[in-house]
């Protein structure tokens, strides 16, 4: 089946009527949890990020409080999770200075797990993964932010090595 580009969608949709403009959101948003999730941020959060920071940042605290530091495996399984989840709401935002935020936190709760994390190469591999994703994020920022967020990455960095 062929599938349109955006651009001709974009021409659809501005051919159509509000009312049916509605309802093909509506569908949308029934039609997957994702597009569901996009779409509250589109409408609702989208307004106040400072706000949607923290709250992305209440939900990946309350990710790493369920981790069972009893099993390294089962703590990894928690830990992507939680990475999951932020890479999810950085998605819906687009915005760089808000994935640098959350990845900078994701970072700092990983460097502050009394699991061994350092033991395991997996572990060690992701987190320098998000750090070079901070160091690609933060290259697009005004340099005062850059500044800024600079510190707060060079100490997880310490802690890596």
């Amino acid at each position: 089946m062929y599938t349109a580009s955006l651009s001709e969608l974009k021409k659809e949709l501005k051919q159509l009527p509000e009312e049916d403009l509605l309802a093909v959101c509506l569908r949308l948003a029934r039609y997957k949890k994702d597009n569901k999730e996009l779409l509250h941020y589109l409408l609702l959060e989208s307004a106040n990020e400072p706000f949607y920071i923290e709250q992305v940042k209440d939900d990946i605290t309350e990710a790493f409080s369920t981790i069972n530091p009893s099993s390294l495996y089962l703590a990894k399984k928690t830990i992507r999770k939680a990475l999951r989840l932020a890479t999810k709401q950085i998605r819906f935002s687009g915005n760089k200075q808000t994935e640098v935020e959350i990845l900078l936190f994701f970072c700092q709760k990983m460097t502050e797990l009394n699991i061994g994390w350092r033991d395991s190469k997996v572990l060690v591999n992701m987190l320098l993964n998000q750090v070079k994703k901070i160091d690609k994020a933060l290259g697009s920022l005004h340099e005062d932010l850059q500044y800024d967020y600079q510190e707060h990455l060079e100490r997880i960095r310490m802690v890596c090595s």
